[in-house]
């Protein structure tokens, strides 16, 4: 019979090479993008939405926040580098109109949760720091900062339905692929 450390450590191995093939996945339309030298209609939605999620893993598993967690970090450390090489890509053949629309977009989207989320978490660590050690001069702006925290979180998710994600400039490259598209058939 194992130990429980042992079969952490074996279940943590599993879901590491499951993870690294997850993190493979996108090789094959990267390098169709490459060949075709164009993104073509495939979105950064997921890249970018991955880069979020391994970097807020590799925060929670810094040693700081929750010790013993290396296979975290490394699994999520090493997906982090490989979907920053994907949006890297993805950036060189895209078009600066795509690009652009990229960054005023997703940047919207995703950054104030993420920025929200990071902002919490950390008030959130401090807090339990605080109430172990019972320090009021970390408990009371610290506890203060997750509320805040929580309630950029609700508002973000309460709101995000009714924001308007098209804009002018997403209409106009749509226009501009499809003529691209026509005159490169004729």
């Amino acid at each position: 019979m194992t130990d429980a450390h042992t079969a952490r450590t074996i279940v943590g191995i599993i879901g590491n090479v499951i993870s690294f093939g997850l993190f493979c996945s996108p090789i094959p339309t990267m390098i169709k993008i490459w060949k075709m030298k164009s993104v073509s209609e495939f979105k950064p939605d997921p890249y970018l939405a991955t880069v979020l999620n391994c970097m807020m893993w590799s925060f929670y598993g810094l040693p700081f926040v929750h010790p013993d967690s290396l296979l975290v970090v490394t699994i999520n450390g090493t997906g982090l580098f490989m979907e920053l090489v994907y949006v890297t890509i993805f950036f060189i053949f895209a078009t600066s109109a795509i690009r652009r629309l990229v960054i005023k977009t997703k940047s919207v989207k995703y950054m104030p949760f993420f920025l929200s989320l990071a902002s919490f978490m950390n008030g959130v660590v401090w807090v339990i720091y605080a109430c172990l050690k019972f320090d009021p001069y970390i408990l009371i702006p610290n506890g203060l900062g997750s509320l805040s925290g929580l309630v950029q979180l609700i508002l973000y998710a309460t709101y995000y339905k009714t924001t308007n994600w098209n804009d002018e400039d997403g209409d106009k490259e749509k226009r501009f692929t499809n003529a691209e598209i026509q005159l490169d058939r004729a």
